[in-house]
């Protein structure tokens, strides 16, 4: 979340209580929330989130949801640390829905020269070492070919969501 949309993090915390979440807790202002939910919520818990936000505030932001399980695999699956990449280039997309692989097939691997991608599953493993704002391998690139909507986190503050997933 940002730009002209913003949303405080104490009335975001408060919307996930209200649809039954526990353990709430956000990290930094950038929409990242840690909880609890019955796995039986988690189905339609990201509209339900949406819908809510939309009515109370005015404005529509999308939900992405991975579990705590989904999270660490995608810690422990990322190509590019695996390959010793400095952690400060290094970047976590998650969307939404899973691309077909005819999807993934389309992407432009020399889109953006000198940074690179992984797609696997939801997941799309950054390496970018100019840093985000000059590649082109955004947001927006990702959801058009891909068809699904997207965002993206810096390898730290993917870290520090998995610590705050542990300690629930």
């Amino acid at each position: 979340m940002g730009g002209k949309n913003t949303l405080p993090m104490e009335a975001l915390r408060e919307v996930f209580a209200q649809t039954g979440c526990t353990k709430v807790s956000t990290y930094i202002q950038s929409g990242n929330v840690v909880f609890m939910a019955p796995t039986a919520r988690l189905k339609n818990l990201s509209a339900e989130l949406s819908s809510k936000i939309r009515s109370k505030f005015g404005f529509e932001v999308p939900i992405i949801l991975r579990s705590a399980s989904e999270l660490h695999a995608a810690c422990r699956q990322n190509p590019f640390l695996k390959a010793g990449m400095p952690e400060a280039a290094l970047h976590l997309m998650c969307l939404k829905d899973a691309p077909t692989s005819t999807a993934v097939a389309q992407l432009d691997v020399n889109r953006s020269p000198g940074d690179a991608f992984v797609v696997k599953g939801r997941d799309i493993y950054l390496h970018c070492p100019s840093g985000l704002a000059r590649t082109k391998l955004t947001n927006a690139y990702f959801d058009k070919a891909l068809k699904t909507t997207s965002t993206v986190r810096n390898w730290r503050t993917v870290l520090k969501l998995g610590e705050l997933l542990l300690a629930l």
